[in-house]
């Protein structure tokens, strides 16, 4: 989970929200700088906008229930806003 210093340093998406439903295969190029989630182990890592999102084996997922590991994808956590 991202941690902050105060809940006033951050807003919260009233426009473009959907953004925060993507997910993202390994390898593929992030369209916003921010903080990215892995839906599947909950690793958070810092990715800018072009760049691609940590490939499939920067990490690897213990085996669930059957003996397959969860899939890791990458969810928008944090938009980094810039001007």
């Amino acid at each position: 989970m991202a941690i902050v210093r105060t809940k006033d340093d951050f807003g919260v998406a009233t426009e473009g929200a959907g953004a925060f439903d993507v997910i993202y295969k390994p390898g593929v190029a992030v369209p916003f700088s921010g903080i990215y989630r892995c839906t599947g182990y909950g690793d958070e890592y810092a990715l800018n906008k072009g760049n691609p999102a940590p490939p499939q084996n920067h990490h690897q997922h213990p085996a669930l229930a059957g003996g397959k590991a969860a899939a890791i994808e990458w969810k928008l956590l944090v938009y980094a806003q810039t001007k």
